[in-house]
């Protein structure tokens, strides 16, 4: 008998269950970045899409590759001292989320490796699609 290998991250789980968004209407994009001196903003490490209900869905990627889906509030920001600070706040307008602020998530579809879990997750809008990936264990928002 052949046991079936689960599309959960080994060290993160499953997550939450992306089928669930669908219906969602996005209302805002919270995002962290990473701030050091003068240096134009790095990131988004991680991004919170708020729906019209206030619910809010945590996107961000682990440190073994996976793509890290959860529904959880966005945290503060935070001082790394000699290294810069987190900031955390909205960031819509930054992403290519931007677009689709205030379009209902019609279809999502997710992309895993074996031996990682959710590697990809796909958004698909009224008038385009976001794609959401773990790339080199950082955080990559494309528009499709």
């Amino acid at each position: 008998m052949v046991s079936e290998k689960s599309n959960g991250c080994p060290l993160h789980g499953g997550g939450a269950a992306a089928q669930s968004f669908m219906g969602r209407l996005l209302a805002e994009v919270v995002g962290s970045q990473h701030v050091y001196g003068s240096d134009a903003p790095a990131g988004p490490l991680d991004v919170w899409l708020i729906d019209d209900r206030g619910a809010s869905v945590h996107v961000t990627t682990g440190s073994d590759g996976c793509l890290i889906v959860e529904e959880s509030e966005p945290h503060t920001g935070y001082d790394m001292g000699d290294w810069g600070r987190v900031t955390v706040g909205a960031i819509g307008n930054e992403t290519p989320f931007a677009d689709h602020i205030g379009e209902s998530i019609l279809a999502v579809r997710e992309e895993h490796e074996p031996n990682t879990g959710r590697v990809a997750l796909e958004l698909s809008f009224p008038r385009g699609r976001v794609r959401c990936e773990s790339w080199a264990e950082d955080l990559r928002l494309t528009r499709m």
